[in-house]
């Protein structure tokens, strides 16, 4: 006796894309924190320049990562 496979490849895909949300988040303030680049203090630097930019481009990559995963059919 188990869970349908509908029901378990959808909390799969929860429990993954709830994971890959917090460890994403988790680096990028960490990072940012720890060498200073999260905040501006009194000009903005290039580190600031750099780590904002990657962070942008990281979120748009993580969002086509989840957007590419929940378009997959459910295992029937």
């Amino acid at each position: 006796m188990g869970m349908e496979p509908e029901v378990q490849d959808f909390l799969k895909r929860v429990v993954w894309s709830i994971s890959l949300v917090l460890v994403y988040m988790l680096i990028l303030s960490t990072f940012g924190i720890a060498a200073g680049w999260f905040f501006f203090y009194d000009t903005p630097t290039l580190g600031n320049y750099v780590f904002y930019t990657w962070t942008l481009v990281s979120t748009v990559a993580v969002v086509y990562v989840l957007i590419k995963w929940w378009r997959k059919k459910f295992k029937v």
